[in-house]
């Protein structure tokens, strides 16, 4: 999905012709929400991560042991 999000604000920024690719992110998120809502229908009543908490657990991977990302590498 963040692909195709990409490739539509290229397409803007360069004055192209989006719609091709920006009723195939509209169809994408169509679908994630039927996913959720399906999920949500199943019993599954957890929060979903947003982009928030996907940026602070980044944050906190790059905060971990230095010792172990050195040995990483």
């Amino acid at each position: 999905m963040a692909g195709v999000e990409a490739s539509v604000r290229d397409l803007v920024n360069r004055d192209r012709d989006c719609t091709e690719k920006a009723l195939a992110q509209m169809d994408l998120r169509r679908r994630i929400n039927l996913l959720i809502a399906e999920w949500k229908a199943a019993g599954g009543g957890d929060v979903l991560p947003d982009v928030r908490d996907r940026v602070r657990l980044r944050s906190l991977k790059r905060a971990g042991d230095p010792m172990r990302a050195i040995a990483r590498r």
